[in-house]
């Protein structure tokens, strides 16, 4: 089989890098021609157009800044009867419109979600991996290939749902960065090394995380009150406590307010014996 990749930037260049070591035949393409001479050096074949990079690939990986970028390298490309993965971030919306076009041309056409940053990739220990979505006769015939730099996890038929499912993994880790950015704000100014704090953070944090199986079973079944322990008005009454200590350690509670606030929402709505899933409804429009 022949592999073509388009796009050179960090990722791109980590993710050649595990094919070459497994032994494909690659054949890359970068806007920027110099990025592609340490891959020569390495056995890689080097496109002088993508065009020309997409007639030696029988399997074409596109990682690239943006969609708009897809769209211009492949503009005048001709695609029929290539199989087309697309791993350049982009959202669902983006992911389902070039799903249309790429088929339209005569391919068929995978989206991907890499969650891993590039020196997780080729590395399986690392416990990277990359979300797939659109074609499963295409995820099937080539998941051998697409498993080398980093576990193929397949989620749906939708072209959307690999980059629906990288957003919301994404927005929860921001969230979880915003809860630990005042964690330790909370400790500046104090005799408190905070290389001493961050195993207490990361132990209770993961203690915490497997609360998501909980809101899941509660948003399967409707019944926000399912399995509560710490209620809605118990954490609204605790709040006042994060609050006041933000106050005195003199440190800003602008990352806790705006959820803060939609659990007073909801209580204010009488839903005091709930956890905070019912917030999850005061936020869809």
């Amino acid at each position: 089989m022949e592999l073509t990749l388009l796009g050179l930037g960090a990722m791109g260049t980590a993710l050649a890098r595990t094919w070459l070591t497994a032994g494909y035949p690659l054949t890359v393409w970068n806007r920027t021609s110099g990025r592609a001479e340490p891959l020569a050096a390495e056995g890689a074949a080097v496109a002088a157009t993508a065009a020309e990079a997409v007639v030696a690939g029988d399997l074409v990986v596109v990682c690239l800044l943006d969609d708009a970028s897809v769209g211009e390298a492949l503009a005048d490309v001709d695609l029929t009867g290539k199989d087309l993965v697309n791993l350049t971030t982009g959202t669902p919306a983006q992911a389902r419109a070039r799903a249309e076009w790429a088929e339209a041309r005569g391919a068929r056409f995978l989206d991907g979600g890499i969650m891993a940053v590039p020196p997780m990739i080729g590395v399986p220990e690392s416990g990277g991996y990359v979300l797939y979505s659109g074609s499963r006769a295409l995820f099937d015939a080539r998941h051998d290939v697409l498993a080398v730099p980093a576990g193929a996890r397949y989620v749906g038929t939708d072209p959307g749902f690999a980059a629906l499912h990288d957003v919301a993994l994404l927005s929860a880790m921001t969230g979880m960065f915003a809860g630990v950015s005042h964690a330790f704000a909370l400790l500046r100014g104090e005799d408190l090394a905070p290389k001493d704090f961050a195993p207490l953070l990361v132990e209770w944090l993961t203690a915490m995380a497997p609360a998501a199986y909980e809101i899941a079973g509660q948003l399967e079944s409707g019944d926000y009150t399912e399995g509560v322990v710490s209620n809605l008005a118990m954490m609204v009454e605790g709040n006042s406590t994060l609050l006041r200590t933000a106050e005195e350690q003199r440190v800003s509670a602008e990352l806790l307010i705006p959820f803060m606030a939609l659990m007073e929402r909801r209580l204010a709505e009488g839903h005091a014996d709930e956890g905070t899933t019912g917030v999850i409804e005061l936020l869809i429009r």
